[in-house]
């Protein structure tokens, strides 16, 4: 009997600490199940200035004040604070140029989203202007179905959808509104 009383304090401290301890830990359901999800890498940089090349050939030169990289599913490039391009013929010399607010490149397609005051021109001094404009980079086109403006240095044109080449050099209005100069060649003869 005596040595059933000296081990009653030790077992009464087991159990108060083991209900500590049971009582102590508490896991909260959302924390638990957010440690199963796939969290995707970012990256961020100040003061962009990229080059995109193709053959040893420059062909653009991207300037930015900001840029998020996210990887995941999609990896996306994100310009949310405005983005400068030049774009570049075969001899290096400015052929056109890209101003926007916003752009978000999607990697794995080859893909450029440019929204919020979208302004291309060319050295020919066509300039083009819409809130949202779409660059595939392997076409090499850009294309909308938004609204869009075309100044020419002796035409206005406004219409619904574009396809331009990457140049701007060649480009066509799906649905075109006002005059439109035509060379007298291609009318045809009396």
């Amino acid at each position: 009997m005596i040595k059933a009383f000296r081990h009653i304090p030790v077992m009464k401290a087991a159990f108060f600490s083991s209900c500590f301890f049971v009582l102590g830990c508490e896991n909260d359901f959302n924390e638990v199940r957010d440690l199963g999800k796939k969290k995707n890498a970012q990256e961020e940089a100040n003061n962009i200035e990229s080059y995109i090349s193709e053959n040893a050939i420059v062909k653009a030169k991207l300037i930015s004040p900001y840029m998020l990289r996210t990887e995941g599913d999609t990896n996306l490039v994100e310009f949310p604070r405005t983005l400068h391009v030049d774009f570049y013929n075969d001899s290096a010399k400015v052929e056109s140029k890209l101003f926007a607010r916003y752009g978000r490149y999607y990697e794995n397609k080859g893909k450029v989203l440019l929204r919020d005051s979208v302004i291309v021109f060319n050295i020919q001094g066509d300039t083009l202007k819409c809130d949202e404009l779409w660059w595939d980079q392997n076409k090499q086109i850009f294309y909308t179905d938004k609204q869009v403006h075309i100044r020419k240095p002796d035409e206005k044109i406004d219409g619904t959808g574009l396809v331009a080449d990457q140049n701007f050099k060649s480009w066509t209005i799906t649905n075109a509104k006002g005059p439109i100069n035509v060379p007298d060649s291609t009318l045809p003869a009396n």
